[in-house]
């Protein structure tokens, strides 16, 4: 297993619809659970202002960033918020180049191997597969076989903390996880009890 990963816990927490209003209340819901990577999708209702707050209140204990980054406007929008991740959707040179240049970490969609090669050779920190459960294991397992073992896989889509064993199995290093830890407008105290299932299941996986 890659520990090259800056943070202890390998699984990034999406809060794709998160507003403004309620984002420390769950980005605490996560800490308490273990969480250290939480991630704002930029189609939600003003990421940048999530992002910042995140950064203000909680960036001494977690690495926080945007998601779903594809537009130039938007990296430069991340820098200045204080973000320190960008996750996209997919291999983007220029994004992944002003992303590094600017200090921050990467991870970099991608589904084939040309998109993942694409991403490495631009400077890609880490790569997150996508969609993993509906590609499977044995296609996870195939790309995996022919990537850099230093650089990092983290798999998502489809993830669950009863599946998140199978996809370490066959080479991914961390995982994404999107609805099935949060969906817009739940409580807090249910992110909670889905983070802290995700959180259980990784720490019972054999090292």
């Amino acid at each position: 297993m890659n520990h090259s990963w800056p943070t202890p816990l390998p699984l990034i927490a999406i809060l794709r619809g998160v507003r403004p209003e309620e984002v420390l209340a769950q980005a605490g819901a996560l800490l308490d659970a273990g969480f250290d990577c939480i991630e704002v999708p930029t189609n939600s209702p003003e990421w940048e202002r999530s992002v910042h707050m995140l950064v203000h209140h909680v960036g001494q204990r977690a690495l926080v960033g945007a998601g779903t980054v594809w537009q130039p406007a938007q990296v430069q929008t991340l820098i200045e918020v204080g973000g320190r991740l960008m996750v996209t959707p997919h291999a983007d040179a220029a994004l992944v180049a002003r992303a590094r240049d600017a200090g921050l970490v990467t991870a970099i969609g991608c589904t084939t191997a040309t998109e993942a090669f694409a991403a490495i050779n631009a400077g890609a920190q880490a790569l997150k597969l996508f969609p993993a459960g509906a590609l499977g294991a044995p296609y996870v397992a195939a790309l995996r076989s022919v990537l850099p073992a230093e650089v990092p896989l983290f798999a998502v889509g489809g993830v669950r903390p009863d599946n998140l064993g199978d996809f370490v199995r066959v080479g991914c290093d961390g995982a994404g996880l999107g609805g099935e830890l949060y969906r817009a407008g739940q409580a807090p105290q249910l992110t909670r009890e889905k983070a802290q299932r995700f959180v259980d299941a990784w720490r019972a996986l054999p090292r």
